[in-house]
């Protein structure tokens, strides 16, 4: 079984798109677990109409623990609530994940809505990046694949790290096991936060924190001021 964990706070306008995706999906082995961090929308409702299990969340470093604490699967999927699996999506990853002998996996990311700047941004800057430094240098972000019993071995995420918790995760897990990003299939995703707060802004936060990570390690205050979703709207 597959264990899908999803940690939210007020996706109302972007959940049901992520669960509409997953039960499009033609794989049907498996759970979705919302982790919520104390919603004031209709996100939970959200969740019990598409018959989700839902657990107390925080932020999303402790709501995917949570998550995966209750997850009966042996293969744990964490989702940002923002993004949409492409059909056939689940089936098409998990063939790569095992044909490939992987324990750990994130993506290849594209934007939507889809324009030709940042999609070119995305994958120039990310994608190709990613790929190019798969075997050097881990980068895990947005969704991540993980054996459940690696997950344990790591004792899961970090919940002292402010931002890039998810890097963090992938570059722990490769002292055990093997990396990989799967190049079959790639996760939308919202670009709401860019645009929200500005490409080059949001970039250069991304590129500071990453540089923070290499040369002090995870950051663990708060430096970057990340909030985790002021970016509420209903832009598609």
């Amino acid at each position: 079984m597959l264990s899908i964990i999803i940690p939210t706070l007020n996706e109302e306008d972007y959940l049901p798109r992520l669960l509409h995706s997953i039960k499009k999906q033609n794989f049907k082995d498996y759970e979705i677990i919302v982790a919520d961090a104390g919603s004031k929308d209709n996100t939970l409702e959200i969740a019990k109409k598409y018959d989700c299990i839902i657990v107390p969340g925080g932020l999303p470093a402790k709501g995917r623990n949570n998550g995966a604490k209750v997850a009966k699967g042996d293969l744990l999927f964490f989702l940002d609530a923002d993004t949409i699996l492409a059909n056939n999506f689940l089936e098409t990853s998990f063939k790569e994940f095992n044909s490939r002998k992987i324990d750990i996996a994130s993506f290849c990311l594209r934007p939507y809505p889809e324009k030709k700047i940042s999609y070119f941004l995305v994958n120039v800057f990310y994608n190709k990046m990613i790929v190019a430094l798969e075997k050097i240098w881990p980068y895990s972000a947005v969704g991540i694949m993980v054996e459940k019993e690696l997950f344990n071995k790591l004792n899961g995420y970090n919940e002292d790290i402010r931002l890039s918790e998810d890097y963090d995760l992938g570059r722990r897990a490769v002292k055990y096991g093997k990396f990989g990003i799967i190049k079959s299939t790639e996760i939308l995703f919202s670009d709401r936060r860019f645009r929200k707060d500005g490409w080059i802004k949001t970039t250069s936060k991304l590129i500071l924190s990453e540089l923070h990570n290499i040369f002090i390690g995870p950051v663990k205050s708060d430096i970057f001021n990340y909030k985790f979703n002021h970016y509420k709207d209903k832009e598609v």
